[in-house]
């Protein structure tokens, strides 16, 4: 699944971020597991968790002895399936060709 639209205009590590935590929304992920399914090198990832923090974007709890990591409620689209069908030109050309 996949953030709204209106929060795909932001850097390309911090949408990857936010499409990770939109599939995995009801159970969050950690850094770990981010840092995982996404690639980019760690300080790359901390500043695009960092900015997706300090704009709202994602919630950041303590699950036991862990820290998880959430998109907020408004990032995560109310009908998957037309945010997943609904891609830009510019988007499936990025996918495509791996830009």
């Amino acid at each position: 699944m996949r953030a709204k639209r209106e929060f795909r205009n932001r850097d390309g590590t911090e949408v990857a971020v936010l499409d990770e935590l939109v599939d995995r929304a009801d159970d969050g992920m950690t850094v770990l597991e981010i840092r995982a399914a996404v690639e980019t090198d760690i300080d790359g990832l901390e500043e695009a968790l960092s900015r997706l923090k300090s704009d709202g974007l994602i919630d950041v709890e303590q699950d036991g002895q862990q820290t998880v990591i959430k998109p907020n409620d408004r990032v995560v689209p109310d009908d998957p399936v037309d945010e997943e069908t609904d891609e830009s030109l510019v988007e499936r050309l990025r996918d495509r060709f791996g830009l």
